[in-house]
Parts: C-alpha cells; sequence; structure tokens
C-alpha cells in the first residue's frame, strides 16, 4: 500500500488514521532516510493515542528506548541506529513491551528483523514535489493485510465525503468488533463507524454460530435499515451523512458524549424520558421486512433458543470462574428445562419490536432539544422481535450504572401506567413478573459475557461491572422466589458481597506490573 502525503499535515492526519488500527503485540517498523518525516509522523501517532497534542516526545535516539504508559495501550518507541549488534535488543526488552503494548521502531534495519516477523514495514521517501513524502506500508501477516484493507477503504470514504484533513479524535467503542472516531473541521463534527461483517464463528452442536443463533447482525445493513425504521417512526437516530455499505463503513451525525447518565449516575430525567421512549416505540406497529441500499433486512423472533443460548454463557463462563469447576452435563440438561418453565410464559406475550441493549451506553443525552428528541439512540443494529420487558429490563436493570431500588420501581411503574393507556388490556403483574425473568436472563448472559471478554479476547474492564451484575441477580430471585432454576446461582445468592462495582479480586497483568 503506498500513500502520498502533501505535507507535514497530511503526515500527522495519515499516523492518526493508522494509530486507529493499533492493537497490542503490534510492531511498526519504520525506516527512512534523515530528514523523511519519521519523528513527524511517530510523535503524531503517539499524540493520538495519547489524545493530548502537547504531548512531549523526546528522540530516543540516545536512550534508545522511550515507554508511553498511555489510556489505550503502552507504547515503547525504539531508536536502534546506535545498536551495534542485533543481540543488543534482548537489553532493551522488546518481548517485555509486547505483552502490553505496541512497538513503533525506527531505523529497524539496524537490528535483527526476526524479532518482529510479523511487523508492518513503513518506509518514508521523499515525495516528486516540494515538502511531499510517500510512504508504503508492507504487511508480513494476515491481520496486517487486513487492516490495510481496512485503512485503504477508509480513507476512499473520507476522501470522497471531503473529510480527509478532518482533525481525527478517537471515541470509545463497545464490546463488539465495530470501532468509532470523531471528524472535526471548520467548527463541525461527525462520527466515523466502522462496522465490519462478522468474520468466521465455531459452530455450536446446533450447527449453527453463536451469531447466527442469538440474531446477532452480519454485516452494516441491519444498522442501516433499521436506522430508516426508527426515523420513519419519529425516533431520534443518527442521521448517515456518508457511507461505503458494502465495507460496514460510515459518516453519521455526531450525537456528542453525554448520555442519560452523570457523573456515572442515573439522572432521573433522564431515565423518564428513556422509558417514555421506549413504551412509545412499543406502541407503534412495526413490519419485520426491513431494507437498505437496495438490501433485504428481516427482524427475527426473539424465541427460547435465543434466550437459552444467550443464558448459556453464564454456565459456560461465569460457573466455572466463580466456582472452579465446569458445569456436569446434569447442571446442564436441569439449566435449560428451569429457563424453558420460566421463559414459555413470557414468550406468550404480544411481541413487539425490541432493540436489545436499550440501556444508559446507547441512549445518547441531547439538552438542545425537546421533548422526546433530547434522546438519540444508538447500536440497535442487533433488534428483533420479542417481548416488550426485554428493553425494561434492559434499562431499569442497567448494566452500566448501580440503579437505585426506588428509581427502578419508578420507572417500572411508569412503563406499566403508560402501557396500560397503548394497550386495552395490559396485566401488569404478568409484564413485572416477565421483566424480572427477562432481567434475570440478560444478567445471566453478561456475567458469561464479561468473564469471556477477559478471558478469551483480553478485555478485563467489564470485570469491574460483575458486582453490580450479580446483585441485580439477587434482586430479581427476591422477586421471583423459590423457582427450579435457583440452585444454578447459589455461587451468587450464597454470597455476602455488598459493593456494587469493583472487582477487589481481580487485575490485570498491567495493574500487576504498575504495582510492583
Amino acid at each position: 500500500m503506498k500513500v502520498l502525503l502533501d505535507n507535514q499535515r497530511a503526515t500527522e492526519l495519515f499516523a492518526a488514521d493508522l494509530a486507529e488500527l493499533l492493537k497490542e503485540g503490534d510492531v511498526l517498523a519504520l525506516s527512512g532516510d534523515l530528514g523523511t518525516g519519521k519523528s513527524t509522523l511517530s510523535r503524531a501517532l503517539l499524540r493520538h493515542l495519547a489524545a493530548d497534542p502537547h504531548l512531549e516526545v523526546p528522540s530516543p535516539t540516545f536512550t534508545l528506548v522511550q515507554t508511553y504508559d498511555l489510556p489505550r495501550m503502552s507504547v515503547a518507541h525504539l531508536d536502534l541506529y546506535r545498536i551495534e549488534e542485533p543481540e543488543e535488543l534482548e537489553e532493551l526488552g522488546l518481548d517485555e513491551y509486547l505483552e502490553t503494548g505496541v512497538a513503533l521502531i525506527e531505523w529497524p534495519e539496524m537490528g535483527d528483523p526476526s524479532y518482529w516477523p510479523e511487523a508492518l514495514d513503513l518506509k518514508l521517501t521523499e515525495g516528486t514535489e516540494p515538502d511531499t513524502r510517500e510512504i508504503t506500508l508492507t504487511a508480513n501477516c494476515e491481520s496486517w493485510q487486513n487492516r490495510l484493507d481496512r485503512l485503504a477503504a477508509r480513507r476512499a470514504l473520507l476522501q470522497k465525503s471531503g473529510w480527509i484533513d478532518a482533525e481525527r479524535e478517537h471515541v470509545q467503542g463497545d464490546a463488539s468488533m465495530r470501532t468509532y472516531f470523531r471528524l472535526h473541521k471548520n467548527g463541525e463534527t461527525v462520527v466515523f463507524m466502522d462496522s465490519p461483517p462478522t468474520g468466521p464463528e465455531p459452530r455450536l452442536p446446533t450447527g449453527k454460530t453463536y451469531g447466527e443463533t442469538v440474531h446477532r447482525a452480519r454485516d452494516v445493513t441491519a444498522f442501516f435499515a433499521l436506522s430508516n425504521a426508527l426515523a420513519d417512526h419519529g425516533f431520534r437516530v443518527p442521521k448517515r451523512l456518508a457511507a461505503d455499505p458494502e465495507n460496514g463503513l460510515a459518516l453519521l451525525e455526531d450525537f456528542g458524549d453525554q448520555i442519560i447518565t452523570e457523573n456515572g449516575e442515573a439522572v432521573k430525567e433522564r431515565y423518564e424520558l428513556a422509558i417514555d421512549d421506549i413504551a412509545r416505540l412499543h406502541s407503534c406497529d412495526w413490519q419485520t421486512g426491513l431494507q437498505a441500499d437496495g438490501k433485504p433486512h428481516q427482524l427475527k423472533p426473539c424465541d427460547f433458543e435465543v434466550l437459552i443460548t444467550e443464558a448459556d454463557l453464564y454456565l459456560q463462563w461465569y460457573l466455572p470462574y466463580a466456582s472452579g469447576e465446569p458445569a456436569t452435563e446434569q447442571q446442564s440438561r436441569d439449566y435449560v428445562e428451569a429457563w424453558r418453565e420460566l421463559l414459555e410464559p413470557v414468550l406468550q406475550s404480544e411481541p413487539t419490536l425490541l432493540l436489545r441493549d436499550y440501556h444508559s451506553p446507547n441512549i445518547m443525552w441531547l439538552p438542545e432539544a425537546s421533548g422526546l428528541n433530547k434522546l438519540g439512540l444508538i447500536d440497535y443494529q442487533d433488534a428483533m422481535i420479542g417481548p416488550a420487558a426485554y428493553d425494561v429490563a434492559s434499562l431499569v436493570y442497567d448494566a452500566r450504572v448501580d440503579m437505585p431500588a426506588d428509581l427502578q420501581e419508578h420507572l417500572l411503574q411508569r412503563y406499566c401506567d403508560l402501557a396500560r393507556k397503548h394497550k386495552p388490556i395490559f396485566d401488569e403483574m404478568a409484564f413485572r413478573n416477565a421483566v424480572a425473568v427477562l432481567a434475570l436472563q440478560r444478567n445471566a448472559k453478561i456475567l458469561g459475557a464479561f468473564v469471556r471478554l477477559d478471558k478469551q479476547l483480553g478485555k478485563p474492564k467489564y470485570m469491574e461491572m460483575l458486582p453490580r451484575i450479580r446483585n441485580y441477580v439477587r434482586q430479581c430471585f427476591a422477586q421471583l422466589g423459590e423457582v427450579k432454576l435457583k440452585p444454578m446461582f447459589t455461587v451468587i445468592l450464597s454470597s455476602n458481597e455488598t459493593s456494587q462495582s469493583g472487582d477487589c479480586n481481580k487485575r490485570t497483568k498491567r495493574q500487576r506490573q504498575r504495582d510492583a
């Protein structure tokens, strides 16, 4: 891949684009003659990762290595110009740096490339015009080749849409493979979304993948189709400003950073509007056949197979983590049957559109608007058709914030009062039971999912939320009483835990290193 950089500013913006693709364990091998811009690119990349345009980036020419413990990852910036023997690399501790971060190596030709066989090679040369540079990127592994393909597609959309010269700002993403960054230009901002198609997944015993079974969106068509449907019904969703649907890329209206929580606490007035919004959504008539860009998208049913497959994450991941023992075959059979007894009555309720992850991170607060337009919806591509109680449970038992019991009851009653206006027959007792059942199912899934994110994908930050989720599980059983499922959660119910956030028993490797 070759990119022509018209000036220093273009080099700095390219460095920011490259920084958005980095992950722990990466090596960037940056070569080029003196004066070709290696320091400019290195400095811009580090400043973007630090989210600090004024970060001091001294040259590592004499120290050989400068390290940066940045919020997203640590970076070791090496300059090998002065090393005399490649073996000196061992003394620099390259392997240790790569365990928790990224290595950016200038003058890699002075070292031994066998130490970084899967590096991304970058070579800067002078362009044909004054002040221009050309950078050549060579991938030495499939991972980097795939990322370079994404980089080329991203920059093509930026060029086509007129935002190639905009300032980049990283935006914290979610637990999915989607990534986001904000673009600033002439006082305006937009959000760049990269939602790649799902890759290969292992097959479950049923022959389907997990994503197929629980109806996770396979590509960006679902997001665009649901955006159209929600907007048609008057809900506030981000406007699509430019897109490359084939590659899952889009420039979207920027809703900002405010959500319905503030300083880590639920804001009553905002949650009231969120309940009002979801009650209105559940009162609408929804078509199951949607489309976007000429492609169909079918809303799938939230049935027992979906819910038990999700709840099984508790059995697969959380229970072994908490008890030290895997579930037995008999426990697995009992677990499924106990869930069937709880879920079958719930699934008999009148189906509606359910957004699936209707909680604080996905409900943006837009203070300049009025009424329900103060709420902007995002992250709804996995929506299904199913029980209305699911979205209510998702909000009332918000996984990302401690929900006071009185606020939970207030919101639940508010929804019931609204539903009674929209529906000629509304069984409040049955609905409240359905909310408790689906909150239990959802939080069982979340417990397993958060442990999986830590153990399998190296994302430990979600473990901090486990105490809150365990507390929600206790709340659900307190409402459901003595049900057959209860013994499967003894590892939680028998605990005297009182705190709702922070996991004092689990620390990341990086945290342990800092404490050492």
